[in-house]
């Protein structure tokens, strides 16, 4: 029985053009890990280019990005934006110069895994997939805050692709056809959250496609170890709210007030506790000292924290006119 041999080279090339835009704002420490990431990609190396914005960076990030760019397998190429202080602002220096039929977007402090762009780029094999989110998962946490927002699974896309106004994908892990954005427009540059949603909600209001979630192309991510750095997470997560409402009329979220907090960690403090602590009494392999156990104790005052932060960044938040600019190719 006779067989031919396969072209590699021509299955290759039937491959789509993949340019990844990362936009890093003093990201010095993160570099050497994302870059080992990105060179660990089996999707083929001529097939994908790898835009690296720097954000006005004050540390040395942009000297290591031009000294990966010299010595590096992969075709790494260093851009700036230096005029805007904004991912998205980046992010659109990065789409301008892409040369690719797909963009794909992800951050310096993620960790994409080696079938990452194969996964992610897999669904574009059909034509009416014009947006594309892979699934976003932690890396391993030791801080009792870490592990609480492992277990609620914070950072998951499942979360915003059942968003109760509209699915969408975040830039941590998404993939948009060229096409849409010549259609739709970038993303709004003076925007200093929220512009994922934005993005891709109007992308789909285009009628021009469909979203599809790829839940084997993943990255991982770093949860918040500390309180500061999750209520400035939490913050953000309000004031985004509160710019989707006025850019797409996104209902606000009903505010946590101080009062529903008090009742709420009384009730925890004589009712939950009692109740958590006889509960793993009675089962003695539990262990009541178990980390574990502990982040399920400590359950609903950080909820309540990282709720009341989310108020307070939905309340205090006011969109600025220049955010509502999107920028164009």
């Amino acid at each position: 029985m006779n067989h031919q041999p396969v072209d590699a080279t021509t299955a290759t090339s039937s491959l789509p053009m993949v340019s990844v835009v990362v936009p890093i704002y003093n990201g010095e420490a993160d570099l050497p890990e994302l870059i080992n990431c990105l060179l660990s990609q089996t999707y083929p190396k001529d097939r994908v280019e790898y835009l690296l914005v720097d954000n006005n960076s004050s540390d040395r990030t942009l000297t290591i990005l031009k000294t990966s760019a010299e010595n590096c397998l992969i075709t790494i190429r260093p851009l700036s934006e230096n005029q805007i202080q904004s991912s998205y602002a980046a992010r659109n220096t990065g789409i301008r110069a892409a040369t690719g039929e797909i963009i794909v977007f992800t951050d310096a402090d993620c960790r994409p895994q080696p079938q990452w762009l194969d996964a992610l780029i897999q669904p574009f094999v059909n034509k009416e997939v014009i947006i594309v989110a892979g699934e976003i998962l932690a890396l391993p946490g030791t801080t009792l805050l870490e592990q609480h927002a492992d277990r609620q699974e914070t950072l998951s896309q499942k979360h915003t692709l059942n968003h109760s106004f509209c699915p969408y994908g975040q830039t941590a892990n998404l993939a948009i056809r060229r096409i849409a954005l010549e259609k739709a427009g970038l993303f709004r540059p003076y925007l200093t959250t929220g512009g994922d949603a934005d993005i891709c909600w109007r992308i789909l209001g285009e009628n021009i496609g469909r979203l599809e979630f790829a839940p084997n192309a993943i990255v991982q991510h770093r949860h918040r170890a500390t309180l500061k750095e999750l209520q400035s997470q939490w913050r953000r997560y309000g004031r985004s709210n509160r710019y989707l409402h006025e850019l797409h009329g996104v209902d606000l979220m009903r505010e946590i007030t101080l009062k529903e907090c008090g009742y709420r960690l009384a009730r925890w403090l004589l009712k939950e506790i009692p109740r958590d602590i006889k509960k793993a009494l009675a089962q003695p392999a539990a262990g009541i000292v178990g980390q574990a156990t502990l982040v399920d104790l400590l359950n609903t005052p950080i909820g309540l924290f990282t709720a009341r932060a989310r108020t307070v960044g939905q309340r205090d938040a006011k969109l600025p006119e220049n955010a509502k600019i999107i920028g164009r190719l």
